[in-house]
C-alpha cells in the first residue's frame, strides 16, 4: 500500500509531519481529517527514499533498545493497553533516534490499519525475520502481548550467547593488535636507529640480524605500500568469494573443522538453532514455517542447508532428523534426542533442553578457551619481540667482547 508523507494542522493550531499509509492521496487526506488534523501538504513517498540508508546499516548495533521496546510493548499490551496507544507512549520512550523515528512510521501505519506484522516488515534493520513472523502469529491468534513477552525472554537468551562469542574473540584480538602495534614501532623506529650505530662498527652482521634489517628497510620504503595493498586486495577477494555459495560453504566448512574453535562455534550452532526453533514452535508457528524463518538466520551455509532439507522432508512427511545428522553440525547424540522428541510429540521441550545443556556448556568451553588462548598469544608475543631483541642486541655484545 502507498505511503504519503504529510503536513498537517491540529487542533492546537501547530503543525504536524508524519508519514501515512492509505490507497491514494484522497484516503490519506480523509484519515488525516478523521484523526482531527487539517493537511496542508500530501505527497506520495517515492521507492528509492524507503531504501536503506548508511545510518540504517549501523543502526543494527540497537539491539539492546529493541528489546526494551519489546518488552515494555508486551508489558503495556499485557496491561490492557491499546496497540496503537502504546506505540504512541513508546515515541517518546525510545531513547535510540532511529528506532523512534522507525516506531513513530510503525504506528502510523498501524493507525490506518495496516497490521502490526506488516508495519514491522519493512524495518528488518531493527526486526528480524523471526521477530516478525512470531508476530504475524501472535496477531492472528489473539495473543500478541504473550508473544513479544516470549520475543523479549528469546533476545534477551540470544544477546548472552552472542556477547559470549564476543567475549571469547575480543581479547585475544586485543593482544594480538598490541603485538603487532609493537613489533611496528620496533621495527620502524628502533631499529633504524641501532642499524646506524651497527654500521659505523664496520663489523660483519649475523644473518637473523641481516634479516630483521631487510624487513625494517621494506617496512619503511614504498614496499609497505605495496604490501598493504596487496592486504587490502586479498580481503577484497575474500569477501567476494565469500558472497558465493561455494565460497560461503568452504568458509563455514574449514571453520567447524579447525581444532577447538571449530567445535565451539559448532555448539553456538546449534544452540541458537534450537533454542529459536522451539521459540517459534511454541508461538504456534508450524514445523515447516519454523524451519523455514530458522533457515534465513543460522548464520552457517552447512546449517541452512541441513535446515532446508529437513523442510523438504517435513512437507514430503518424513523425519527431520536425518539430514541434520548428516550435516555435521548436529552430533549423533542431539540428532537422536531430536527424533526422541519428535516421535514423543514433546520436540519443543527436548529443544529446549538441548539449548539449556549446550549453553552450559558453552560457558565451560568459553572459559577454558579464554584461558588457553590468552598464554599462548602471550607467548607469541614474546617470542617475536624476544627474536627482535636477539637479533638487534647480538652485534652490539659481540662488537663489546672486541673491544676487550
Amino acid at each position: 500500500m502507498p505511503r504519503f508523507e504529510f503536513s498537517a494542522i491540529n487542533a492546537s493550531k501547530k503543525t504536524e509531519k508524519g508519514t501515512v499509509t492509505a490507497e491514494s492521496a484522497f484516503a490519506a487526506r480523509k484519515h488525516l481529517r478523521s484523526r482531527g488534523l487539517h493537511p496542508t501538504d500530501i505527497r506520495q513517498v517515492r521507492m528509492e527514499t524507503t531504501q536503506k540508508t548508511l545510518k540504517d546499516v549501523f543502526a543494527r548495533s540497537g539491539k539492546k533498545d529493541v528489546a526494551g521496546f519489546t518488552k515494555e510493548l508486551a508489558t503495556m499490551l499485557n496491561a490492557g493497553i491499546k496497540l496503537t496507544d502504546a506505540l504512541s507512549v513508546l515515541t517518546l520512550q525510545v531513547n535510540n533516534p532511529h528506532l523512534r523515528a522507525a516506531v513513530t512510521e510503525i504506528r502510523d501505519r498501524v493507525v490506518t490499519g495496516e497490521s502490526f506484522a506488516d508495519a514491522i516488515s519493512e524495518y528488518e534493520q531493527y526486526f528480524d525475520v523471526i521477530y516478525t513472523s512470531m508476530v504475524r502469529v501472535g496477531e492472528v491468534t489473539g495473543t500478541l502481548g504473550d508473544t513479544l513477552s516470549t520475543i523479549s525472554g528469546f533476545m534477551d537468551k540470544r544477546q548472552k550467547l552472542e556477547a559470549k562469542m564476543t567475549t571469547v574473540m575480543m581479547y585475544p584480538a586485543i593482544l594480538f593488535l598490541f603485538c603487532i602495534i609493537v613489533v611496528m614501532v620496533i621495527t620502524v623506529v628502533v631499529i633504524p636507529q641501532i642499524t646506524e650505530q651497527l654500521q659505523k662498527t664496520g663489523q660483519e652482521l649475523p644473518w637473523i640480524t641481516n634479516v630483521i634489517m631487510g624487513f625494517s628497510n621494506v617496512m619503511r620504503s614504498w614496499w609497505a605500500l605495496v604490501i598493504i595493498a596487496g592486504i587490502a586486495t586479498l580481503i577484497f577477494l575474500y569477501k567476494q568469494l565469500v558472497k558465493t555459495e561455494k565460497g560461503a560453504y568452504l568458509r563455514d566448512k574449514l571453520i567447524l573443522a579447525s581444532p577447538g574453535f571449530g567445535n565451539l562455534v559448532k555448539q553456538e550452532i546449534v544452540a541458537r538453532f534450537t533454542s529459536t526453533l522451539a521459540t517459534l514452535l511454541g508461538s504456534g508457528l508450524s514445523m515447516a514455517d519454523s524451519l523455514r524463518v530458522v533457515s534465513q538466520v543460522t548464520g552457517n551455509v552447512i546449517m541452512t542447508n541441513a535446515i532446508k532439507q529437513a523442510r523438504e522432508r517435513i512437507l514430503s512427511g518424513a523425519d527431520i532428523t536425518t539430514p541434520l545428522r548428516e550435516s555435521g553440525v548436529i552430533n549423533p547424540a542431539i540428532a537422536h534426542m531430536v527424533a526422541i522428541g519428535e516421535k514423543s510429540g514433546e520436540l519443543e521441550q527436548m529443544l529446549n533442553m538441548i539449548s539449556e545443556n549446550l549453553e552450559s556448556d558453552s560457558d565451560l568451553r568459553v572459559e577454558r578457551f579464554s584461558r588457553v588462548i590468552e598464554p599462548v598469544i602471550i607467548i607469541f608475543m614474546a617470542g617475536i619481540i624476544g627474536i627482535i631483541a636477539y637479533a638487534t642486541l647480538l652485534p652490539l655484545f659481540k662488537f663489546s667482547v672486541t673491544q676487550f
